[in-house]
């Protein structure tokens, strides 16, 4: 049985939108995404003290995201299969981690309360992501085996 592409289709696409609303908010110099809970004025000050700039900050998510539509895409293509398979091994795990960190804070906020704000639809939305990651890694997976035996 073949692996299916649309997984990874569905998860450049949400790349896209994380790294459109994370560069929204980099030109607006906010902190936090798009329909998330408000940051409050204090934070942004804690946050420019002990990290860094808010706009560069919103700018480094905005990367991460163009990164991940483009491993997203890569598992699909045919230049991505050129990609030696350690190489793309090592970028889904780290996209696992981050995409899996990410969304598990709006699982654990939006259905438990341990957190910043987000609500229920967020923690839903948490939870379509990770099953959308792990679909993509899984169809990876099983289109690279197929064409290796």
């Amino acid at each position: 049985m073949t692996g299916r592409k649309w997984p990874a289709y569905v998860m450049a696409v949400l790349s896209l939108g994380y790294a459109l609303g994370k560069a929204t908010y980099a030109v607006q110099g906010k902190l936090g995404f798009p329909t998330g809970p408000e940051v409050p004025a204090e934070e942004y000050l804690s946050y420019q003290r002990d990290l860094m700039n808010v706009s560069v900050a919103q700018w480094l998510g905005c990367a991460t995201g163009l990164l991940g539509a483009a491993i997203a895409w890569a598992t699909v293509t045919p230049a991505g299969r050129r990609v030696p398979r350690p190489l793309m091994l090592l970028a889904l795990v780290g996209m696992l981690v981050g995409v899996g960190a990410g969304a598990g804070v709006l699982v654990i906020d939006g259905f438990v309360g341990l957190g910043v704000g987000w609500q229920w639809f967020h923690g839903i939305a948490g939870v379509v992501v990770l099953a959308v990651m792990g679909l993509m890694t899984r169809s990876w997976f099983t289109r690279h085996n197929e064409a290796h035996e």
